[in-house]
């Protein structure tokens, strides 16, 4: 939830929660009606159904659901030239395709940026389109634009609805630890960078992170990907009460760290929202997610951090001055999100946010929190700041494990 830092839209969230018992009553009409709709193809699934009734050198393609190990035998069984070809062929496909070679990956999506900026491009000057849908459609054209510039590393991209995107810093392919930025609601491909606080928005978190890790421990290799590849909610409604995209969210991060290349260890630090998405995710997570790290969290759909049914450690964060405090810890009729993981019942370990700068402010530069984060990381648990509340959050390492 990374773009709210006042209290009134709490009042969103406790009307919500009293009307807890009307939704559940709803629950077989209206409302789940609309949930189960089944709407079109959209560009993406059109790409993948392209792909999947396509050939090469008169060969089948394998399914593009098949797991990431069986894809990534089959691209390596190519040849350069052939994985190019495919890339320019299925873009799109190639592009979001888990076990693909991550620089395939951003060469596709290159050109997929590429494609889309050219169908904004033609929105702009569609008559048939209002003021307020020009507008859209110039902004949408340079995002893409920006995207698309050779030097970034876009790992996922699908222009649908408000558009979902991922991308990388560092070499991922040859990082020895790799952490994953998941954050919350208002995440879209156009928020996905800003210019006005930087830092509340994926692209500005991961850099900072990526940053901050490499001043910690200069010798390691480390990777950090600004992951908004989920359909966040839209504000502070129902879709951020619930799990709903949450649930879909969880797939797809867990699809994609299954997808991942090499066996490095992996952390993940989700913001707000982003907590929930993670929370769903833990009990399927690969083993090589070693932690799990949530900041300014609304709850992880469950009552404690053993309820995850997770190996990997879990370590949880607020700012004082985070607004995120008064929202009321608990779940009821699918409403709300399970008890608060900085309490001490919940079982997380719970570390230092100082100087945070409220709900939106836990990956700017010199803040205890991003220290905390560099730390986790790159496996530096011996130096991480407790809270004051649990001096106990070191407990069970001898020594740091940084590569």
């Amino acid at each position: 939830m990374t773009s709210f830092d006042s209290s009134p839209q709490l009042n969103v969230w406790r009307a919500l929660l009293a009307l807890a018992v009307v939704f559940v009553m709803l629950a077989t009409t209206g409302w789940t009606a609309v949930r189960h709709q089944r709407g079109v193809d959209t560009p993406l699934q059109s790409a993948l159904n392209a792909w999947d009734h396509g050939r090469i050198n008169g060969h089948a393609l394998p399914s593009h659901d098949d797991s990431p190990t069986r894809l990534g035998h089959f691209f390596a069984s190519l040849t350069p030239h052939q994985r190019g070809r495919l890339a320019i062929r299925y873009p799109l496909a190639v592009g979001n395709m888990n076990g693909a070679p991550v620089t395939l990956r951003y060469r596709a999506n290159r050109i997929a940026l590429d494609q889309e900026r050219e169908v904004e491009q033609e929105r702009m000057h569609d008559q048939r389109l209002s003021s307020a849908g020009h507008s859209d459609a110039q902004q949408r054209m340079r995002r893409f634009a920006l995207l698309a510039d050779p030097d970034r590393k876009i790992l996922a991209f699908d222009p649908m609805g408000s558009g979902r995107v991922a991308e990388v810093f560092g070499d991922l392919d040859r990082a020895q630890r790799v952490s994953v930025v998941v954050p919350g609601v208002d995440t879209n491909v156009l928020t996905f960078q800003r210019t006005f606080r930087q830092y509340s928005a994926p692209v500005g978190m991961a850099r900072s992170l990526y940053a901050a890790e490499r001043e910690k421990s200069p010798r390691t290799r480390t990777a950090v990907i600004a992951w908004a590849d989920y359909t966040a909610p839209a504000g502070l409604g129902v879709d951020a009460a619930t799990a709903m995209r949450a649930d879909d969210g969880a797939v797809r991060l867990n699809a994609m760290l299954r997808g991942l290349p090499g066996g490095s260890p992996v952390a993940l630090y989700c913001h707000s929202y982003g907590s929930v998405v993670c929370g769903v995710a833990a009990h399927g997570l690969p083993s090589r997610v070693s932690d799990i790290a949530v900041a300014g969290s609304p709850g992880m759909r469950t009552q404690s951090a053993a309820g995850l049914h997770t190996h990997a450690r879990v370590w949880a964060m607020r700012d004082k001055d985070d607004w995120i405090q008064d929202v009321p810890y608990m779940e009821l009729g699918g409403l709300g999100h399970g008890a608060d993981p900085v309490s001490s019942d919940f079982g997380a370990r719970v570390v230092s946010a100082g100087d945070a700068k409220g709900h939106a402010g836990y990956f700017e530069p010199g803040t205890e929190s991003l220290r905390n984060f560099a730390e986790i990381g790159t496996g530096s648990y011996r130096s991480v700041l407790c809270a004051d509340s649990d001096q106990d959050c070191r407990k069970g390492f001898s020594g740091d494990v940084s590569a």
